[in-house]
């Protein structure tokens, strides 16, 4: 017999999710949604006997796709320590949502650190740990379940090609055109993140300190995880210089930031 406290749940989370959760992480005793919430997924904390996981669910079939890739990095991810991401658990699906399980990280979102900060000093040491931590992922040997033989910008701009054509994205056809003929100077690829916003990196005891959102995890171009990271503060000089004091390896051009950043992402 469960004994299950559902807090906060919409009617979205169909009653056959508690079933399926209980056969990943045995009996559960609270399904509470979290207050703080993505913009593609609805996020739940889990306690259950063998201890506290996260819920990630998805409905849209676009952001479905994206929690089902978010899943195989995670699967792929689980047996190394070198990367530091939410250890993987489960994943499912039916024909209305899918749902991933994960670890529960402590912590909070740069984004929600940032705004916390008690000062400007404490701002600047989180960006500064936020550029040692990007760095040492681009610095991190490539494992070889996300080696890809394809390149990574091809990849990226055929896939907005597709949003483009169903209608799923804000970039225009217009965009894409520009950015297929403009690509920029291949440079050696590294392992990235790929979506590597304020958003999708958690702060731990003040320091940066996991990827959160990994569905983009990949041998790719590290000139757009560096974009997207400096995207919030761009505008900022000193925020933009301790930045830099931290993620060492190479200062984008404002031409290679724009490509990425104000173009690529458009996208996504």
């Amino acid at each position: 017999m469960w004994r299950i406290l559902i807090v906060g749940v919409v009617n979205t989370m169909t009653v056959h999710v508690p079933e399926y959760i209980e056969r990943l992480v045995g009996q559960i005793y609270e399904i509470n949604k979290l207050s703080e919430q993505g913009c593609t997924s609805e996020v739940r904390k889990i306690l259950a006997a063998s201890g506290t996981y996260l819920l990630k669910s998805s409905f849209d079939n676009r952001y479905r796709e994206w929690l089902k890739m978010e899943a195989l990095v995670l699967e792929k991810l689980s047996n190394q320590h070198a990367i530091p991401v939410p250890r993987y658990y489960g994943f499912f699906e039916d024909d209305k949502s899918s749902h991933l399980i994960m670890s529960f990280e402590k912590g909070m979102t740069l984004t929600k650190a940032l705004k916390n900060a008690k000062n400007r000093d404490e701002k600047l040491t989180l960006i500064r740990s936020f550029g040692q931590f990007l760095h040492q992922l681009h610095e991190t040997e490539l494992p070889e379940s996300l080696n890809r033989e394809n390149d990574w910008l091809e990849e990226q701009l055929i896939r907005a090609e597709k949003y483009v054509r169903r209608g799923q994205t804000e970039g225009s056809q217009q965009l894409l055109e520009q950015l297929q003929s403009n690509k920029p100077l291949p440079v050696r690829q590294t392992l990235i993140h790929g979506d590597c916003t304020t958003d999708n990196v958690l702060v731990v005891d003040g320091k940066v300190s996991l990827f959160i959102d990994v569905s983009g995890m990949a041998v790719g171009d590290p000139r757009y995880d560096e974009s997207l990271a400096i995207g919030c503060f761009v505008n900022e000089p000193k925020c933009v210089e301790v930045f830099y004091q931290g993620y060492q390896r190479y200062r984008i051009k404002k031409e290679e930031y724009q490509y990425f950043n104000e173009g690529l992402y458009e996208f996504f």
